[in-house]
């Protein structure tokens, strides 16, 4: 049962990611605006980039929980 949650996160995980990161949602930051300094595209793509390795590291690195049968 494990396994075959991590698997579907995993593939949800993936479908967010190739949204966030495909053209029609990253054309809403291609816009000339600067936050902090930094231009608001590559911030935002590289923010959205780091939260999903985030995501994925969390995913893998769970413990898996107790078995309620032991």
């Amino acid at each position: 049962m494990r396994h075959s949650l991590t698997t579907q996160r995993l593939v949800a995980l993936f479908g967010c990611g190739w949204l966030l990161l495909n053209f029609p949602l990253l054309g809403l930051w291609d816009v000339a605006v600067q936050v902090w300094g930094l231009p608001l595209f590559p911030t935002a793509s590289f923010t959205l980039w780091a939260l999903l390795i985030g995501l994925l590291a969390w995913l893998m690195e769970r413990q898996p929980p107790p078995d309620e049968d032991a």
